[in-house]
């Protein structure tokens, strides 16, 4: 049977991750040993998938480098202290993977964590070896650069029009449109559908089985993208 896409690519945090929550009290718990003022939480909300440094320079853009990096290894240390036990996955995230697997799609991983802390939750997972590539913000460019794309696409020896970039961000969708990739719009996670639809996703999904539906020809929303 034809099929319109043979690589997809997940975001982590927000699309397989229920991470959120943790991520914005991290951030404020950091900005308290940095001494500086806590972030609206739909303002850290908002930075969700950029790589850490940029993500804090954003939120608190009169800090000079050294300042950034240290405020970066306060986050640091206080995320590793919240997700002793990683986030969950969402509901419906691994029956759906382990059904993309049989159908004999290819997967990666493209996240604005760093390797580390991506290692971290792919071993509680026991997934190290369970996407054909992962990359992570510390070791090419940030979101929404398309180099992260670029390089899941060369390593699976794919074009971009059979790839797929999965969601829950602006940074997600942009980066997916830089490198020439349509795209799903997920909004259970840091943005809402409305925000997201304006980035042009092939479909908004308000629940991660629903993606299986769609790239089964069951679309499970009205198109609100291309």
């Amino acid at each position: 049977m034809r099929r319109d896409y043979e690589l997809l690519i997940f975001d982590w945090d927000g699309t397989l991750a229920d991470s959120i929550g943790r991520i914005v009290q991290a951030m404020a718990e950091a900005a308290d040993r940095a001494g500086q003022p806590r972030s609206a939480d739909e303002a850290v909300k908002g930075i969700i998938g950029l790589a850490l440094s940029e993500a804090i320079a954003t939120l608190y853009p009169h800090l000079d480098a050294a300042a950034v990096d240290a405020f970066r290894q306060h986050y640091a240390q206080v995320y590793v202290e919240l997700d002793r036990q990683p986030s969950p996955l969402f509901d419906g995230v691994v029956e759906s993977l382990e059904a993309f697997r049989a159908q004999g799609y290819r997967m990666a991983v493209a996240t604005g964590k760093a390797r580390r802390g991506l290692d971290r939750v792919l071993k509680a997972n026991g997934w190290e070896h369970y996407f054909d590539i992962t990359r992570a913000a510390d070791e090419t460019r940030g979101k929404p650069h398309p180099l992260m794309l670029e390089e899941i696409l060369a390593h699976c020896g794919m074009s971009p029009g059979q790839a797929l970039m999965v969601g829950d961000s602006a940074f997600d969708l942009q980066m997916a449109s830089n490198a020439g990739m349509h795209s799903v719009a997920v909004g259970y996670g840091a943005m809402s559908l409305q925000a997201l639809a304006q980035f042009g996703p092939q479909v908004c999904i308000s629940h991660f089985s629903q993606l299986r539906d769609w790239l089964a020809g069951r679309a499970p929303v009205p198109l609100q993208g291309r």
